[in-house]
């Protein structure tokens, strides 16, 4: 049997908690690590547990973190044979995968052409239907600019509809459209937004479901005609369509519809090449299932999946970053009990205003099934510069109560004194009766929130 290959030195071009946990994988599994790192996060905790740092530029993301030549040249002064982009900044940028590669490192993560592929949501959702994955009714393409057609189309779906930028995401470049004589006007806004904002003025339109629940399904594939499904996950606790609180497996799912689409999605990464960690995001009302998007990337609440099944994504990707075929087999993934993940903020729980500043005292809770993904310290300052996430606070239980009440003292465990986070938030949530319960839909914290 041959050894498997290993990549030699790991660049993380990322920060905060998903850099330490890409430096963590990497230490377990003997691979040197490089961390970049702007003016602003001199005091982040992974710099001190890597072999070597570089600093890449001042504190705006697109002088630093977003800027791909300083990225690339830290790589080559370091020496360094892969680059892990983590999630956000240029996770998803095609063209920075293609100049990784051009410039001979390894981009752990999927090809150039699969990120632009699957980037654009309308490409997206036509390879999609050629693998017989579930997807929203709609234009199947481009809204046509021609308002007769336009107007035939909504008709033909039904209202309500949504216009969706091709390009866009993190809820920005969609308008809910009710009645027939707002949709030429309602394409037009979305198109002049999608042109300003993602560069791409084109947009496409689908049938908007009232009551949908946010369900998506992790994958793993190798581009070598492998892929692997871990189940799926339930993140309809969104606000002003951010997520705030996942949780793994999504309660209360048709199990044929389920068996279903995770099939579907497999089948999908094999037709596609796909290569890397992935998710196949869905809204699923009334039993069925419909695709709106994939990301091309490790996701914020991986730790969920892997807290089920056992399976360290982050240690698969480097694996097969390095040329290797999976580690495992579908026979080999049994989910396990029930998870759940709050993202803590620091942000006002009120207002949710950013709250950066210095963390005087922080301590993390423990206990059986109680995981922790934070980079957070005592006497650590929150930089205003980036996103407010400041950690990831996930239980495992033998079933959703036991992972629940967890979470619950978990909560109450928690120590962060200095700046305000979201904390009170989640408490209120994991004693809510209708969260509780299992399976609100995506506008359930909204309501909350907007009573309250």
């Amino acid at each position: 049997m041959l050894k498997p290959q290993k990549l030699e030195k790991v660049l993380i071009a990322n920060r905060g908690e998903i850099a330490l946990r890409i430096l963590r994988a990497c230490k377990e599994m003997g691979i040197k690590t490089v961390a970049v790192y702007s003016t602003a996060d001199k005091e982040l905790m992974h710099l001190g547990l890597a072999d070597e740092t570089v600093c890449i530029g001042p504190a705006p993301a697109n002088l630093s973190y977003l800027h791909i030549p300083a990225i690339i040249a830290a790589a080559e002064v370091t020496g360094a044979t892969a680059i892990h982009p983590g999630y956000g900044f240029l996770a998803e940028n095609a063209d920075f995968a293609e100049q990784v590669e051009k410039s001979g490192f390894a981009f752990i993560g999927p090809k150039a052409d699969t990120i632009r592929l699957m980037g654009d949501k309308v490409s997206a959702k036509h390879a999609m239907i050629a693998a017989g994955v579930p997807t929203v009714p709609g234009s199947d393409g481009p809204l046509p600019e021609d308002e007769e057609t336009a107007l035939r189309i909504g008709r033909e779906v039904g209202y309500p509809v949504i216009i969706k930028a091709a390009g866009g995401g993190g809820g920005r470049g969609m308008r809910v459209v009710h009645r027939e004589e707002d949709l030429i006007e309602a394409a037009k806004q979305t198109r002049e937004e999608a042109g300003a904002w993602f560069s791409n003025p084109m947009v496409y339109l689908e049938k908007y479901l009232t009551n949908p629940r946010h369900v998506e399904v992790q994958v793993i594939s190798d581009g070598q005609g492998n892929a692997i499904h871990l189940g799926d996950r339930d993140c309809s606790l969104q606000r002003r369509h951010q997520k705030v609180l996942e949780e793994a497996p999504a309660p209360g799912i048709d199990e044929t519809a389920r068996a279903e689409v995770l099939a579907r999605c497999v089948k999908a990464c094999v037709d596609i090449n796909y290569r890397g960690a992935g998710t196949f995001e869905f809204l699923y009302e009334n039993g069925r299932f419909y695709f709106i998007e994939m990301n091309t990337r490790v996701q914020v609440e991986h730790p969920v999946s892997e807290m089920v099944t056992g399976i360290d994504i982050l240690k698969e990707m480097l694996s097969i970053a390095a040329g290797n075929k999976l580690s495992f087999t579908q026979a080999d993934v049994n989910i396990h009990g029930h998870s759940l993940e709050c993202r803590i903020n620091a942000e006002d729980p009120a207002t949710f205003m950013p709250s950066p500043g210095m963390v005087k005292h922080f301590h993390a809770p423990g206990g059986n099934g109680v995981r922790v993904d934070s980079h957070l310290y005592s006497g650590y300052k929150v930089p205003s510069n980036y996103d407010s996430l400041i950690g990831k606070l996930i239980t495992w239980g033998s079933t959703r109560d036991e992972a629940m009440a967890r979470m619950r003292n978990a909560l109450d465990e928690i120590v962060v004194d200095g700046i305000k986070t979201n904390i009170p938030l989640h408490r209120d949530l994991v004693n809510d009766e209708g969260f509780c319960k299992g399976g609100v839909n995506i506008h359930y914290l909204e309501h909350k929130l907007a009573n309250k």
